[in-house]
């Protein structure tokens, strides 16, 4: 059995499950590699994948003998079936957070669960340990999110509208990875001084701010950085406050380890429209920087 399926069932035994459904497309992939349309079924004995006709070619191809799933077919699963795969299970957890009330109903309806148990986002905790293969995939798509910015840093010319922008940065994720982790902001001039705003027509203008959030996907694993850059030049107003930005953000790179505050370090950071923002990892000994782009002043 794979480490991570194992790891579940070691966590279940201490929970008192004897079963378990996972629905949540990214907690099955963590579990599984698996990134196709089904649903994960931990049983007393078996772990059971049930997806579509269309997939099982695709699921069979992720999977090896050492994964110890069986695939199912969804069209040949009886009534009977669903309700004797939990028969001899007491508990049965669920992802409280992912299920709606309207699914909930109908497991328990479906598969006759005695006793359906919120998990407390075991699978969610334990993700955020990441091992080095996912520490691999992480790096990978930021370094590919360093190379596009220094792409797009020779790309950018005034005239052009912030949408050419974003999707230039889309393509070329679409190209090197598995696409975009999030919708892209590209925000100039007046909208720069909006945290989530989304691209426009505006056209980049001589002297323009413009921030970029960006990020890409490798094997489901996801890069995220912002910068912000300058056109021409940089407006002196300006230079205060993007020296006391960066100030701050590299002194929380400093202070963020295992155990410290997320939330006390984060005000500190968020007080200024200007944003930089890097993908780091987390370790006892302190913060190791993912993404690596240039964050003193970047004029184009």
């Amino acid at each position: 059995m794979n480490p991570k399926l194992q790891w579940l069932r070691n966590k279940m035994n201490s929970l008192d499950l004897q079963g378990m459904i996972i629905s949540n497309p990214t907690n099955i992939r963590y579990l599984t590699n698996i990134n196709a349309e089904g649903i994960l079924l931990l049983t007393r004995k078996e772990n059971i994948y049930i997806t579509d006709g269309r997939y099982i070619e695709h699921v069979h191809s992720i999977l090896t003998i050492n994964d110890e799933i069986i695939v199912y077919d969804i069209n040949d699963v009886s009534r009977d079936d669903y309700e004797n795969f939990f028969m001899f299970c007491e508990n049965v957890g669920f992802e409280e957070n992912f299920v709606t009330y309207a699914k909930y109903k109908e497991y328990i309806r479906k598969y006759k669960i005695n006793n359906f148990v919120e998990t407390e986002n075991i699978i969610e905790k334990q993700r955020m340990i990441k091992d080095e293969e996912e520490i691999h995939s992480i790096n990978k798509a930021c370094n590919i999110t360093d190379e596009c910015f220094h792409h797009m840093l020779e790309y950018i010319k005034p005239g052009m509208t912030e949408k050419q922008i974003a999707k230039e940065i889309e393509e070329y994720y679409n190209e090197r990875a598995e696409g975009i982790a999030f919708e892209i902001i590209v925000a100039s001039g007046e909208n720069s001084s909006k945290p989530h705003a989304v691209p426009t027509d505006r056209k980049i203008q001589k002297e323009d701010i413009i921030i970029i959030d960006m990020g890409c996907k490798v094997n489901g694993y996801c890069s995220d950085m912002t910068r912000t850059i300058f056109v021409g030049k940089v407006p002196e107003e300006i230079k205060p406050i993007y020296d006391l930005v960066l100030k701050n953000q590299l002194q929380v790179l400093e202070d963020y380890k295992d155990g410290a505050s997320a939330r006390q370090i984060s005000k500190m950071a968020g007080k200024y429209g200007v944003r930089i923002e890097d993908t780091v990892q987390i370790t006892k000994f302190g913060c190791i920087k993912l993404t690596n782009s240039e964050k003193n002043y970047t004029i184009i």
